[in-house]
């Protein structure tokens, strides 16, 4: 008995620790999900030009890219300031998609 309680409270605190360590992670991926949702509308409305969503795909891999760069190098965790400067290029790509979708240039 005292065997399979503390085989149960092992797998609930393995699954506790494990869900919390990429939850800090999520923000920037669910972001990045949702930008490029924002370009393929855009660019299935008319509203960015084909070279327009190439640019702004160009920048989506460059984040993706630069965060699996990140991981490589502290061995697949990201520390605050590097999670905090992929927020910033997130941010950064997210302003371009407005700016874009907004420049009344249609194809």
């Amino acid at each position: 008995m005292k065997k399979t309680i503390f085989a149960i409270s092992m797998i609930a605190g393995i699954g506790v620790a494990a869900s919390a360590v990429p939850a800090a992670a999520q923000n920037v991926h669910r972001q990045q999900v949702r930008q490029e949702q924002r370009i393929r509308r855009g660019e299935m409305t008319g509203r960015l030009t084909p070279a327009e969503a190439r640019r702004l795909q160009f920048l989506e891999a460059r984040v993706r890219r630069t965060e699996m760069r990140m991981r490589m190098r502290s061995g697949g965790r990201l520390t605050y300031a590097e999670r905090r400067r992929l927020e910033a290029m997130v941010r950064r790509d997210n302003a371009a998609i407005y700016r874009l979708k907004h420049n009344r240039r249609r194809y």
